[in-house]
């Protein structure tokens, strides 16, 4: 009976702490917002995902400091963001997806109206939360958790055949991408891309036939290249198409 009862204690004793340990590793910044007609995402964001970052997230998303941003590397990486008035904020904060670039004096987040909205406590407490304007915040960067296999989308400005965009839709992971890369059948190798902007990649002259892509990825001290098992991009693509692939980034 004791030796239960010690585990049930300690059990207990996690459960409470486990909200605590998880901001163990944050960061202390600052966060802003910014409105849109209906609070959600800015659609011609700098990561290039347009209707896709309007919506993605609940419209929970955020732009980022160019720290944050690292030239389009972290565009749909998530955070946990939370206010540091205990009297007005809650404990958990809100999980915001990066979807833009963006700062201000000592602000590495400028959050849209709904993922601002949601650091407050209630919803009464909001609008004292809006007039601040700024609030002091700390963060962490966590997975999205979509529970999907990362997607690519033909971007609306690639010409067939002879320039291939590609938009690295729901990246979701803790993880940055760093390069993108097909692969050509004819030469048994691997072909960069270069990043337009954002998370947006292009090509000129890309190979022929079906594509294989991989993706360099980092995370904390690792990176690594993780590549589709099967051909992804069809010989024929078109402008617009959205494709999944075979791939889930942590």
């Amino acid at each position: 009976m004791d030796f239960s009862l010690k585990h049930c204690t300690l059990l207990i004793c996690l459960i409470l702490i486990l909200p605590a340990l998880c901001y163990s590793q944050t960061y202390v910044s600052k966060a802003g917002y910014y409105n849109t007609d209906d609070g959600m995402g800015n659609p011609k964001g700098a990561c290039g995902y347009e209707e896709y970052g309007r919506t993605v997230n609940n419209g929970e998303v955020c732009a980022v400091s160019r720290r944050l941003f690292k030239n389009g590397a972290s565009c749909g990486g998530c955070y946990q963001v939370r206010c540091r008035n205990k009297g007005l904020c809650s404990q958990e904060g809100v999980k915001v997806m990066a979807t833009d670039y963006g700062e201000g004096h000592g602000t590495d987040f400028i959050l849209s109206y709904r993922g601002f909205a949601k650091l407050a406590k209630q919803s009464s407490m909001a609008q004292v939360l809006f007039a601040k304007g700024t609030v002091d915040v700390e963060y962490r960067r966590v997975s999205c958790r979509f529970g999907s296999n990362l997607m690519v989308k033909i971007h609306e400005r690639s010409k067939y055949p002879n320039y291939l965009s590609l938009v690295v839709m729901n990246q979701g992971g803790a993880s940055d991408i760093l390069a993108l890369e097909v692969y050509e059948e004819e030469t048994s190798s691997w072909i960069s891309m270069r990043r337009a902007y954002g998370a947006v990649f292009d090509l000129s002259n890309p190979p022929d036939g079906d594509l294989q892509v991989r993706f360099l990825i980092s995370a904390a001290a690792e990176t690594k290249w993780v590549q589709s098992e099967r051909a992804i991009i069809p010989a024929e693509w078109s402008v617009g198409e959205t494709i999944e692939t075979d791939i889930q980034v942590s």
